[in-house]
């Protein structure tokens, strides 16, 4: 059981970190509700964690070694690691989920790009899905369809971010737009990264990004339905929340460089309520043949890990070569900047 302490300490950085999940998680019952909390805060604390560090390899090394600690049942004196350990403990959580989780954030770490769609969505398999698939297990859900729906919904939700963050992301040099897209259009990613403005051609990109997450939103709904019933009105609040911010950049013309698109209190309520109803509606509707959609290919690993009885296995090789690659770039900089004060020696 996770401590009334470090519970109360995990609700506090989500009312702050992360609003959307965090009225979201009012309809969702206490026995869910509470570890999803806690769940989210270890997530928050490892993307700032990484997000906020110069040696962004090292971060994500400590990460690892912290999530060692958890599930060897000797978590770091932290809230979030005890909030997590116990988590782990009293769901049997996969460690290829925050494993995935922490891929992710190491290919942010990278300033990865990807060069298309397939990319991208494996870019959110990770940082979105691994969740999805955790809350699924905080659920006692396990069933290789209703996960693969999760998966979906994390996906959509990871690619309406995008879409909203395009101009903070390209002033910070970041670039998560499918590159093939970006050459259809014929915007040039450098040009693009060196002077973010909005043009028609990047309102077309941003246009399809969010009509490949609602594609995906409307997928998940018969995930949904497979889902304890007391837990789906949260899980609808989730879904008409993020889908919520995509049509607010719809709104503004699909323009994310001038505008970042913003949800009011108003909005959030009126979702809480459809979201009470959508899922009173779910316990009388004929389950859709939607459940059975194939997952999205990129998330297959996250579904396979979970659906697993046992425990799965530590997926520490794929996140330890990832850091090799990022520590060898981060060396690389810091030799290219000593390079010019040697000279002056």
């Amino acid at each position: 059981m996770i401590a009334p302490k470090d519970l109360d300490h995990c609700v506090e950085a989500i009312r702050h970190g992360s609003r959307s999940f965090h009225a979201a998680s009012k309809l969702l019952p206490a026995r869910v509700r509470d570890p999803a909390l806690a769940l989210y805060a270890f997530c928050r604390l490892a993307d700032d964690e990484v997000d906020l560090q110069a040696a962004k390899a090292d971060a994500v090394l400590r990460l690892h070694d912290r999530l060692d600690r958890a599930y060897a049942g000797r978590p770091a004196n932290a809230p979030a690691d005890r909030a997590f350990a116990a988590i782990i403990d009293d769901f049997d959580m996969p460690r290829a989920l925050p494993e995935a989780l922490l891929e992710g954030l190491a290919w942010d770490a990278m300033e990865r790009r990807y060069d298309d769609l397939s990319g991208l969505r494996a870019y959110s398999a990770r940082v979105a899905s691994a969740v999805g698939a955790m809350m699924c297990v905080l659920m006692r859900v396990r069933d290789k369809d209703a996960l693969a729906r999760a998966c979906d919904l994390g996906v959509a939700m990871q690619l309406t971010n995008i879409a909203r963050d395009v101009g903070e992301d390209a002033r910070e040099g970041r670039l998560y737009l499918p590159l093939d897209w970006l050459t259809e259009v014929g915007i040039d990613p450098g040009a693009f990264l060196r002077k973010p403005t909005m043009s028609p051609d990047l309102r077309v990109v941003v246009r399809r990004l969010l009509r490949e997450a609602q594609a995906l939103y409307n997928r998940s709904e018969a995930g949904i339905a497979a889902l304890p019933v007391d837990a789906r009105p949260g899980i609808f609040a989730a879904r008409f929340i993020y889908a919520g911010i995509g049509r607010e950049v719809a709104r503004t013309g699909y323009n994310p460089i001038d505008h970042r698109a913003r949800t009011g209190q108003g909005q959030k309520l009126a979702w809480l309520a459809l979201s009470v109803v959508r899922a009173g509606a779910t316990a009388v509707m004929p389950k859709s043949a939607v459940i059975h959609a194939r997952p999205v290919p990129e998330t297959l690993f996250l579904i396979e890990a979970t659906a697993r009885q046992k425990k799965s296995h530590d997926w520490s090789d794929a996140l330890h070569a990832t850091l090799i690659t990022l520590k060898a770039r981060e060396e690389e900089r810091r030799a290219a900047l000593m390079s010019p004060m040697q000279g002056l020696r």
